[in-house]
């Protein structure tokens, strides 16, 4: 019990420092390692300012694959709310290959839209959902 109380308390930390703008103003103006400008949800990132695994990857999302992880175009559930909120099942997530990690890294596309191949709407996310910049083809 002691535990589930410290990671609902952290959960609402998190809440609270996005609400409070201060995680933009801890990011120092870029998303560690990438490059990438820190944005809010709706701030545009062109397509071409993504890293080439981003670029990649968004190509494939387009192409419908191949994708490298088996929990490539799951459902995103939006649990952070950074995203504009749409019904269940409407965004899926994507793994951005991250040169180095041990794991699937940190870097995602999430993108909504049905078919997937033809997403309305996509945003790049390189700090696992704690910010988001939506893309600009």
């Amino acid at each position: 019990m002691f535990w589930f109380g410290l990671a609902a308390e952290g959960s609402k930390l998190r809440q609270a420092v996005h609400k409070s703008g201060l995680a933009l103003a801890l990011a120092s103006g870029l998303v560690a390692g990438t490059g990438v400008q820190a944005r809010g949800a709706t701030d545009p990132v062109a397509l071409s300012e993504l890293p080439p695994a981003a670029q990649q990857t968004y190509q494939r999302i387009l192409n419908g694959g191949p994708f490298r992880y088996q929990q490539d175009g799951v459902v995103f559930g939006n649990r952070e709310r950074l995203l504009p909120r749409r019904s269940r099942g409407f965004y899926h997530e994507y793994t951005v290959r991250t040169p180095g990690a041990p794991n699937r890294g940190a870097r995602r596309i999430v993108c909504g839209g049905v078919p997937p191949t033809q997403p309305d709407i996509c945003y790049y996310t390189a700090d696992h959902y704690s910010s988001f910049s939506r893309i600009v083809p």
